[in-house]
């Protein structure tokens, strides 16, 4: 069989690359590689529509700028070659985040993620802040919301620390399906994984909503996880710039939330907001 690889260049690469990653999935795309520039996305070519690129939403947004190249290639074994560039994750002393295949180390918290096409595997920043506010955070016997979940990291952790009943929701089905192979592989028995957005949320309350998106999404959901949130509940976010965090915190204000808590890193942030 032959794939087409497309090498996307995206300007700026978040929360586009999030974007156009959901719409290539949509069209047919069977794998995606976040790289430093963007993303390298694969498709049979018997499967390949040409116009299919063409229609892309984000392609025509002027909040991006993305240009990119195709080149066919031969079938090759990727499970080799995602193992190969998939390395464990250190988070602080007391947590790891591994494949399967990695040997197991001699840590508090031993997470195994297996995240094909999901995304939340500790590499990136944003992820990697919020598994710091959860080793820093009490879960004891608390109810807790990961939303947007990805591979269902977060959650795991949660759990791991103690939280009784958790609650695991992504719009996208291979993340849901991808969440719940995680959350079996790490015998988490607390976690119920669901596919939808925040609609999902009526009537619902949580001690700790955990959240790493995008920006817009969260600005607009921000009022809704404040509804679902106990009296001094706390609400992580993360998946948005520095630059956007006045935007965030002016949102979580207008609805009671208090700024306790950021994390920073190559740009990126991870904040805690408390009732």
């Amino acid at each position: 069989m032959v794939y087409l690889e497309f090498n996307f260049t995206v300007i700026p690469t978040q929360p586009a690359t999030d974007i156009l990653i959901a719409e290539l999935g949509a069209v047919g795309f069977e794998s995606f590689v976040e790289t430093e520039s963007g993303l390298l996305a694969y498709i049979l070519k018997s499967d390949f529509n040409p116009t299919d690129i063409e229609e892309l939403f984000i392609l025509k947004s002027p909040e991006f700028k993305i240009d990119w190249t195709q080149k066919e290639i031969v079938q090759q074994n990727w499970n080799a070659e995602w193992e190969k560039n998939f390395h464990p994750i250190r988070v602080g002393d007391k947590c790891m985040v591994r494949a399967p295949f990695h040997p197991r180390e001699n840590v508090d918290f031993d997470i195994i993620i297996e995240p094909k096409m999901s995304f939340g595997t500790g590499h990136h920043e944003t992820t990697h802040m919020m598994l710091q506010h959860i080793l820093d955070t009490d879960f004891e016997s608390k109810t807790v919301l990961d939303m947007g979940c990805g591979t269902g990291v977060l959650a795991i952790l949660a759990e791991m620390k103690g939280a009784k009943a958790l609650d695991a929701i992504d719009i996208d089905e291979w993340c849901f399906i991808n969440s719940k192979e995680n959350v079996d592989r790490n015998h988490c028995e607390n976690i119920d994984v669901y596919q939808g957005d925040s609609s999902l949320l009526a009537g619902k309350k949580y001690d700790i909503i955990l959240a790493n998106i995008n920006r817009n999404i969260l600005l607009e959901d921000i009022p809704i996880y404040t509804e679902c949130l106990n009296n001094e509940g706390a609400l992580f976010l993360s998946g948005f710039y520095l630059e956007d965090l006045d935007a965030i915190s002016s949102k979580c204000g207008a609805y009671g939330l208090e700024f306790e808590k950021k994390l920073e890193k190559n740009n990126w942030v991870s904040v805690k907001y408390v009732n």
